[in-house]
C-alpha cells in the first residue's frame, strides 16, 4: 500500500474575517478551524502524515492548538513562504520517498472521510484527482464596458484536497512560479500532466470572511 501524507497550508492572517487571530485558528464550535481539519484526515486514516505549512509568526497560536492534537498523529511543523506556491513547495520538501500527497487548505475544515478516501483512490489509479463543486448562479464576463453570459454548465469550482503522486508533484514545483498557478492542479497542469475531476462537496466550504465562519458553524450544527 503506497504511503499517504497531506500537507495542510495555513497561511491565510484573517483580514476579511476582521480579526486579529488568523483564520486557521479561530474557534469554530469549541475547537480551532485548523484542528478540525486536522482531524477529518485523522478520522480517514491513522496512517496518514502531516506537514502543516504555517507562518512564522504563528507558532504562538499553533503552540496553543499543539496541546489538543491527539497523541497518535504524526505530523511536521514547517514554516510558510511568501505565497501559496513557496509554501507547498517547502512542505513537499519534507517529504522523502514515494507516496501520495493531499495538497489541502487549513481555512476548508469541513471536508468529509468520504471526500478524502475518494480523491486518494482516484490519485492511486490516475495520478492525481482534483474535487470540483458545479456552479449554481448565472454568470457574466466582463470585457470592458461590456458583459455577456456565460455557460455555466461549462464551469466548476476548484476545492481541495488535491491529491497527486508524490513525485509527479514534487517534480512539477520545480517549475518557477507563474501568475497562473492558483492552485496545485495549475501547476502540475504546467509540466504536462492531465487533470483528473470528481465530485467535491458543497459544504466543504474555504472560510475567508465572518459570513463563512457563521455558514461553517450551521454545517456542524446538521
Amino acid at each position: 500500500m503506497l504511503k499517504e501524507y497531506v500537507i495542510i497550508t495555513a497561511g491565510g492572517i484573517g483580514k476579511r474575517m476582521v480579526s486579529d487571530i488568523p483564520k486557521q485558528f479561530m474557534d469554530l464550535n469549541g475547537l480551532p478551524v485548523i484542528l478540525h481539519t486536522i482531524k477529518a484526515f485523522a478520522d480517514y486514516s491513522s496512517n496518514i502524515s502531516f506537514v502543516l505549512v504555517l507562518p512564522q509568526d504563528s507558532m504562538d497560536d499553533w503552540a496553543t492548538v499543539e496541546e489538543k492534537l491527539p497523541q497518535n498523529i504524526a505530523y511536521i511543523v514547517c514554516p510558510g513562504g511568501e505565497t501559496r506556491f513557496d509554501s507547498v513547495k517547502k512542505g513537499l520538501a519534507m517529504i522523502d520517498g514515494d507516496g501520495m500527497v493531499a495538497i489541502h487548505d487549513a481555512a476548508r475544515p469541513l471536508l468529509s472521510v468520504s471526500l478524502i478516501s475518494d480523491c486518494f483512490l482516484l490519485a492511486a489509479q490516475k495520478g492525481n484527482a482534483i474535487p470540483v463543486i458545479t456552479l449554481q448562479d448565472s454568470m457574466r464576463e466582463i470585457s470592458g464596458d461590456e458583459s455577456r453570459p456565460v455557460d455555466r454548465d461549462k464551469l466548476r469550482l476548484v476545492q481541495t484536497p488535491q491529491v497527486f503522486e508524490l513525485g509527479l508533484i514534487k517534480k512539477a514545483y520545480e517549475q518557477a512560479f507563474r501568475t497562473s498557478f492558483t492552485d496545485d492542479a495549475t501547476v502540475a497542469e504546467a509540466f504536462g500532466a492531465k487533470i483528473n475531476l470528481l465530485d467535491g462537496e458543497k459544504k466543504n466550504i474555504k472560510i475567508t470572511s465572518p459570513e463563512d465562519m457563521l455558514i461553517a458553524k450551521a454545517y456542524l450544527a446538521e
